[in-house]
């Protein structure tokens, strides 16, 4: 007797995407909620580029493609971080068209001051209904370590 498709159940692909909007949700959530926490007092965007520029100054164009923001658009986000000291902005020689930015002391202690209340939060959290935090939090890491370098693997 042949059995249609329906009554077999779900295939393996569509189990696993299934499981992928479920994850991709709760990485959102997650995310969102541990932002909020973080009260930086700048929207997404702005502690994106703040985040990019840990490791060092950045193009403007680098920053565009990290952050996944339009050139413009990250113009814009630099100005209104220079203005409020959080990043600076300088022209590279020989070619001055060329804008490098960097963190500032003020923009580092920002985004560590944030991260700090975010971990708090994430720890309060985990207290709250977990017995091993530690452990939780280490195999979520993993977690999304192993995916991320399946992804970055995979041909494009």
């Amino acid at each position: 007797m042949h059995q249609s498709a329906s009554l077999a159940g779900p295939t393996d692909e569509q189990r696993i995407e299934c499981a992928a909007r479920g994850l991709l949700r709760g990485i959102g959530r997650l995310a969102q909620t541990l932002f909020r926490s973080g009260d930086f007092g700048l929207t997404r965007s702005q502690v994106a580029v703040l985040d990019a520029l840990e490791d060092g100054p950045c193009r403007v164009t680098a920053l565009a493609a990290y952050t996944g923001t339009a050139q413009p658009r990250v113009t814009v986000l630099l100005q209104g971080l220079g203005d409020r000291g959080l990043v600076s902005r300088e022209r590279r020689a020989p070619d001055r068209r060329v804008v490098e930015a960097s963190l500032t002391p003020a923009g580092r202690d920002l985004l560590e001051q944030g991260r700090r209340r975010m971990a708090a939060a994430l720890l309060r959290g985990l207290d709250a209904g977990v017995d091993d935090s530690e452990r939780a939090v280490g195999t979520a890491r993993d977690a999304l370590t192993t995916l991320l370098n399946a992804m970055d693997s995979e041909p494009n």
